[in-house]
Formats: C-alpha cells, structure tokens, sequence
C-alpha cells in the first residue's frame, strides 16, 4: 500500500507530460524549413521543429537521435518547446530534477519503513511488558494460595507426609 501512496502521483505527472505533448499538433502541410529567417516563437509552433539561434534556421528535430548532433546545431544554440532555455539548460535542469525526484523517493521509502518499524516495535514492547505483568501476578497469586493451603494445612494437622505422593 505504501508503495502505491509514492506511486500515484510520479503517475500522474508522467500521464500530464504526456496528453500535454500529444495535444500541441504540428501545423499541417508547412514544413520546419520554410520558417527559417522568422521567429523563434513562430518556428517553435510546431512541435516537430527546432530552432538554432546561431543560424536562425527553423529545422526538423532529428527523432532518430535524442539530442541533436553539434553538426546540425550547437546545444547552447538549440531550442525546442521554449525559446527561452537552450538544450544545455534543459539537460541540466532535468536531469537535476530528476535526481531531486530519485532521492526524495528513496528517503520517503526509508523514512516510511524505518517508521513502520518503529511502530511495531513500540507495540512488541509494549505486548511483551503486558505478558510480564500478567506473569508476574500469576506468580503472585500462586505464592498466595500455597501460603493459603499451608496455613489450613496447620490448622487441620495436616503438615505432615502426603500417603499419595507415591502414587
């Protein structure tokens, strides 16, 4: 069940990312080419479309490779999705994120098991001090009635040996 709870919302956000990357269409019938030498934005519309800042030119993004090759385009140079943060930028911060997002699951899975533990724990101890107690009174009240049998014992002559202890 906990892993499920830590799950959810990775799920969540990966589902998001996706319908928002498959609802941006790209523009039908013009290609990236024809709009070099325009803007960023305007080449940027369409999300099949890089655009180099060096050359200003509007190009196909190169889906065969994950990242575009230094001959097509400088990573400092390339843009994609965002005029405002280059390939280089992009890298860094997912990868940055992506980490954060790693270590935050591994601390929430140790902390959340180390606490579960703990708990259980707590209650062991707390079963185990409640069975020495009641250990304890039963030794208690064992002392008791042999006192109590002794004494009637004593007081009707019957201290000496038991005939039946034999058998």
């Amino acid at each position: 069940m906990v892993e499920l709870r830590i799950f959810i919302p990775f799920a969540l956000v990966i589902i998001f990312s996706a319908t928002a990357v498959f609802a941006q269409t790209p523009a039908p019938g013009i290609p990236c080419a024809q709009k070099s030498n325009t803007s960023c934005e305007e080449c940027l519309k369409n999300v099949t479309c890089l655009w180099c800042k060096s050359t200003k030119k509007c190009l196909d993004y190169p889906v065969r490779t994950i990242l575009p090759p230094h001959s097509l385009c400088p990573l400092k140079d390339a843009r994609w999705g965002m005029c405002w943060m280059d390939f280089q930028a992009l890298i860094i911060t997912m990868s940055v994120i992506a980490g954060l997002i790693i270590i935050a699951t591994l601390v929430c899975c140790f902390c959340c098991c180390k606490c579960e533990n703990i708990g259980a724990k707590k209650f062991e101890a707390k079963m185990e001090r409640q069975v020495d107690k009641m250990k304890a009174r039963q030794e208690e009240r064992k002392a008791e009635m042999k006192i109590r049998h002794e004494e009637i014992r004593k007081k009707y002559g019957l201290t000496g040996a038991n005939p039946y202890s034999r058998f």
